[in-house]
């Protein structure tokens, strides 16, 4: 890990925004359909970069991805209500023949957990076939969320390298702003200043609405959120 790496940090403002700081890399991806029900990342524009941001938790504001404030006049009330457990304790266990899969059910709905090949439980329970395991280790990799977590059965887990970086996700498909995917192992500090426990993925609420705060829940989805534009 480098110098710069390792003053990545993201803070939570007490019913403001997350304060990110470090020079953490910032860009847009876009959730796009790929095949029959497989999904993939394509770039989105291109984000102004700075050694500390703040980016919007409540949803409102006018200059998303971007704190502009509005969470002062509207209220905003940003409870973090997530379990603190570590994700081993909280997750159950789906075994396979060849690959266990480990899932704390929060879901983003990103759907990166979709395989043309079918679903998941089925990929890693009904065949040792070796290219059904590929492409279930494809879709529990790629979920930004980090529900999901591959272990092999001598207990190792496996997780891709990812780059430290924070990206503003939206969903062509369902036609919504999604979470901020933050990825990379990045420290994430709560208003009452402590650490979460530190993960390779996953997903922060920007919508304002998640009841697991400050993870996000899905609840974009369903409320068709969007980013407000002047």
């Amino acid at each position: 890990m480098s110098e710069s790496m390792r003053s990545y940090r993201i803070k939570i403002l007490k019913n403001g925004p997350y304060l990110v700081t470090g020079s953490v890399p910032l860009r847009e991806q876009i959730i796009v359909p790929h095949g029959q029900t497989e999904y993939h990342f394509e770039e989105g524009r291109a984000l102004p970069q700075a050694e500390t941001y703040s980016l919007c938790r409540c949803g409102k504001s006018r200059n998303a991805p971007f704190c502009d404030g509005t969470h002062v006049k509207i209220g905003f009330i940003g409870d973090e209500k997530a379990s603190r457990a570590p994700f081993m304790e909280r997750a159950t266990r789906l075994k396979g023949l060849t690959l266990d899969i480990l899932d704390d059910g929060r879901c983003a709905f990103a759907r990166f957990c979709h395989s043309d090949r079918g679903r998941l439980g089925h990929l890693i329970k009904v065949s040792d076939d070796p290219d059904n395991r590929a492409a279930a280790l494809k879709a529990i990799t790629e979920c930004p969320a980090g529900r999901l977590v591959a272990v092999d059965k001598d207990g190792t887990v496996i997780e891709p390298e990812l780059e430290s970086c924070v990206s503003i996700l939206k969903d062509q498909e369902k036609s919504v702003c999604g979470p901020i995917y933050v990825q990379g192992g990045i420290p994430i500090e709560s208003a009452d200043g402590e650490v979460y426990e530190v993960r390779n993925r996953i997903t922060l609420c920007r919508c304002g609405q998640s009841d697991i705060m400050p993870f996000c829940d899905a609840r974009h989805v369903a409320s068709k959120f969007t980013e407000i534009t002047e």
